[in-house]
């Protein structure tokens, strides 16, 4: 009769829940074409009750590899590590660790950034306790109905993973589960693993190998085979073609093949705000597209016979509210990995990596010996060179009118290296670098418009100052509205060393919602900086220090008003060590040439004032152009 052998224990490791999530994020690995890089090696923290004795002692005691970095904005941190995370192409993130109640629920607009804009962040908020022998705890819902609610559960809809650790050895399937989420290019976004405050303070043996190195491979995903047929026919029978080329093409690091497959096919390629940059050294690159782009690729989109989407989720930004593709006949084909992209539009879906893609349809399109017609290739140069003209026309000086934004990004970009980054997000900076900035003279910029989030520009140019230490110039672009939202972690910057140069532009107000509520309402009401008088807030501008303010965080500071003053502070903040700020007081009006591209937004059917009754009939006429494409 044969005897069961019993086989020998395995090692186990005996570690509360907070040690174990810091030694397995620290043995985590990603790689992709061969090169291998940390996951997540470091963490943006701010602690308190829930999560001080946890996650904050298991730093202190096992974190000498995973760097813990302290913010002064819950949000703030979750949007540094969406910068860092483009810095590394999505193939590596930060952690971020927050208390119990407020602290938890602050994470929330930083996470549905993230996640609206496919960015891969991993949030570790703490959690009410497990056991509920407390009772009620301080800052926790107490909700007489749900007895297991608690405000984590805001995070559920603006994660693309969440789960909620009530046991230690749940660990074992969630730490797994939230890797695999973040390193996947077609569910990125934020990723939450909430953490009882109890529980993290649990011990358990956990096995040794949950510790061991895994390196996550991150693939390229070719198309399939009948997708690229049919994507090939589509592309062949076109005479009009034009490139939307959209943040994938970062991410698959597939500027080159873009560029390769513009030039052999002459197609001309237009850039979203994610994908700004991306056309860099193609012969028809004709800029950015949609409201804020320039009309040399408007013009071409109003005339496009096919449409070939790379990487892009064709917000209304970018199609005009779905009026800028004009052509009657107009098809698309849609390079993407998320399916629900992919099918935008009634395109024809290629799922695929950007980068395999371009690279599946060029060897078909090659042998058909297929391209853009010679005469669309000539349309594409003229309406970029008539652009150009337009653009110094309009950015021309104007005698006895001060410094526009316009003006001061120019010299910027002038004055930019190739290893420079520049960070944007919202307001008419991210409106005039998409549309003005000239990506061939300076480094990537990172564009946040996908949530348009005031407030992320200044801990996102962190992030990617961490994420790239050897960068040039890290700038990051905002207006004085974004400023007042969120300027705290220049504390940061200047406590960690981070080298970061903000070119805060002060226009007194939120200029750019104003300026469409001019356009669209012929009014103007609540978005200037002004004094209250007894008409309201129209006195005069309300005068904020903005470079004292700065200087008291221990920045390098300057306050310019002309061209000349900027390439001056621009240089003085090149040699600067520490972090620096340039308040640029501009015109606060002047805005930059049109795009020619129509947005819808809700204007009101019923007005007392005649200019908004006019503006609501302009809309309802921009309305007609709308269409359903399939």
């Amino acid at each position: 009769m044969s005897t069961l052998e019993t086989a020998a224990p395995a090692a186990t490791i005996r570690l509360t829940v907070g040690q174990a999530v810091v030694r397995y994020l620290s043995r985590q690995y990603s790689e992709r074409d061969g090169i291998r890089r940390r996951a997540v090696p470091a963490m943006f923290g701010i602690f308190g009750h829930g999560n001080v004795c946890g996650l904050g002692q298991a730093l202190d005691e096992e974190g000498h590899e995973l760097a813990f970095l302290q913010a002064k904005n819950e949000q703030a941190m979750v949007h540094a590590a969406i910068g860092y995370a483009k810095a590394h192409d999505r193939l590596a993130t930060l952690a971020c660790t927050a208390s119990i109640g407020p602290g938890a629920t602050n994470l929330a607009t930083g996470a549905a950034t993230a996640t609206v804009n496919r960015v891969p962040v991993l949030l570790l908020p703490a959690d009410t306790f497990a056991t509920r022998l407390q009772g009620p705890p301080m800052q926790a819902l107490d909700d007489a109905d749900v007895g297991d609610l608690t405000v984590n559960d805001c995070l559920r809809p603006v994660s693309r993973f969440f789960d909620r650790v009530a046991r230690p050895e749940q660990l074992l399937e969630a730490l797994p589960a939230a890797m695999r989420a973040l390193l996947d290019p077609e569910r990125a976004g934020a990723v939450t693993l909430c953490l009882h405050q109890d529980v993290q303070a649990e011990a358990y043996d956990f096995p040794a190998g949950f510790f061991a190195e895994r390196t996550w491979h991150v693939p390229r995903r070719p198309p399939e085979v009948g997708e690229l047929e049919r994507a090939v026919a589509a592309i062949a029978r076109a005479e009009r073609p034009l490139i939307v080329a959209g943040g994938g093409v970062h991410y698959s690091d597939a500027t080159d093949a873009l560029r390769a497959f513009s030039d052999a096919f002459a197609v001309p390629v237009a850039e979203t705000s994610a994908g700004k940059g991306a056309g860099v050294g193609c012969e028809l690159g004709v800029g950015a597209i949609g409201h804020s782009g320039t009309r040399a690729a408007n013009r071409l989109a109003g005339e496009a016979d096919l449409v070939l989407c790379l990487g892009t989720r064709l917000i209304d930004l970018t199609t005009g509210s779905n009026t800028l593709f004009a052509d009657p006949d107009v098809r698309f084909v849609h390079v993407n990995l998320a399916p629900g992209d992919a099918n935008k539009l009634g395109a024809l879906p290629l799922l695929s990596d950007v980068r395999s893609g371009l690279h599946g349809l060029s060897a078909p399109l090659a042998e058909a010996r297929w391209s853009g017609r010679p005469e669309w290739a000539a349309h594409a140069r003229a309406a970029m060179s008539d652009w150009r003209a337009d653009v110094a026309d309009d950015l021309a000086a104007r005698p006895a009118e001060r410094i526009s934004q316009g003006q001061a990004l120019r010299v910027l970009n002038e004055q930019a290296q190739p290893r420079d980054a520049l960070v944007v997000a919202s307001g008419t900076p991210h409106v005039d670098v998409h549309r003005l900035w000239d990506c061939g003279r300076g480094g990537r910029v990172y564009m946040e418009v996908g949530f348009s989030c005031m407030g992320h520009e200044i801990p996102a140019a962190l992030g990617v100052r961490i994420g790239d230490p050897n960068a040039g110039e890290v700038y990051a672009v905002i207006g004085d509205g974004t400023y007042m939202m969120g300027h705290s972690e220049l504390v940061t910057a200047v406590q960690e060393g981070l080298k970061i140069t903000v070119v805060l532009i002060e226009n007194h107000g939120y200029q750019s919602i104003h300026a469409l509520q001019r356009s669209r309402t012929g009014r103007s009401f609540g978005l200037e900086f002004r004094a209250r008088t007894a008409e309201g807030l129209t006195g005069g501008f309300v005068d904020v220090d903005l470079v004292a303010n700065a200087r008291s965080y221990g920045c390098a500071t300057w306050a310019v008003e002309t061209t000349d003053e900027l390439r001056d502070a621009l240089a003085a903040a090149r040699e600067q060590p520490r972090a620096a700020v340039i308040v640029v007081r501009v015109d606060p009006l002047r805005l930059t040439l049109s795009s020619d591209c129509w947005w819808d937004v809700g204007v009101p059917e019923v007005s007392g004032h005649e200019e908004t009754r006019a503006a609501a009939a302009a809309t309802i006429d921009g309305r007609r152009a709308m269409r359903w494409y399939g």
